[in-house]
Parts: C-alpha cells; structure tokens; sequence
C-alpha cells in the first residue's frame, strides 16, 4: 500500500469514522466518540507498525481525544470534548513560545529537514505558529460556546482543521 495514502488515512480515518457514526446516529457525541477512540488508537499502532515510532503531536493528540472523550462519556457532558481543542492548541502556543525563550528553535526541530531558514526565519515562523495556535484557541472558546453541537462538530472538523 502506497505510504503517503497510508499516512492520510491514519491521519484522516478516525475523523471520518467520527462523522460517520456522529451523523448516522443522528448526531449523539455519546455514540461517535467511542469509535473516534477505538480509530484513533488503532491509527496510531498502525503508525508505530511502520515507523518504529509515533510522532508526539498525533501521540498527544490521540492521547487528549481518549482523555477528553472518555471525560465525555462518563460525565455524560459535551463541555469536555469540546475543550480539547482549546487546550491542546493553548498546550502548543505555550510549549512553541517558551522553547523561544529558552532560546531553542522548536519549529527548526519539526521542520529542519523540509525547509532552510536563517535563525530570524526560524523565530518569526515560530511566532506565526503561536499566534495561530492562539487564533484557534480563541476561536474554538467562542464557536463551543455560541454553536449548537451540530454547528460546532462541522467547525471543528472543517473550520479548525483547515
């Protein structure tokens, strides 16, 4: 099987199996988030079948979408999936801004080998990067808070991830 398909669809799948079980249950979270869980997990063993390793945004991801999600199902309360978002891009915001002031290149670290930039290069996309995480934070707190569920699901999916 073609590796970068592969990739799209551990990186895709569980999403696409949330809608699926989302829409056909007629949009109950307490029925799709239990195979958003289930998909996801397998999505990332399949990763370390083939790469010996898990990169951390997907491992922290799918580690955050178990919590929040398994959070959802035993307190039988939308606020906590609806959270994740906000948390996980705040996390990013905050570990991208203090590994700048410890004087450390972290977006050099993801993106050293794809990209050549100077040092200055290199701070600015990270500030990019922060303030865009904090953009996304900021937005999901105001669409999770002024949308129905229904409106927020296809925010999430298609307004935070493109």
């Amino acid at each position: 099987m073609n590796k970068s398909f592969l990739k799209f669809l551990t990186d895709f799948g569980p999403l696409v199996i949330f809608f699926y079980y989302y829409y056909d249950s007629g949009k109950d979270l307490k029925i799709a988030i239990p195979p958003f869980i289930i998909a996801t997990i397998i999505a990332l063993a399949i990763v370390w079948f083939l790469e010996k390793k898990i990169p951390k945004v997907p491992l922290l991801s799918g580690i955050l979408i178990t919590f929040f999600g398994g959070l959802t199902l035993s307190f039988e309360d939308e606020f906590f999936i609806k959270i994740k978002p906000t948390l996980l891009s705040g996390l990013f915001a905050l570990v991208i801004l203090a590994a700048q002031m410890l004087g450390k290149q972290p977006m050099k670290v993801l993106l050293g080998k794809q990209i050549s930039l100077t040092t200055k290069g290199w701070k600015y996309l990270a500030l990019v990067w922060v303030s865009m995480f904090i953009v996304t934070a900021i937005a999901n707190e105001i669409a999770w808070r002024t949308l129905s569920t229904d409106a927020w699901v296809s925010f999430k999916a298609f307004g935070l991830t493109g």
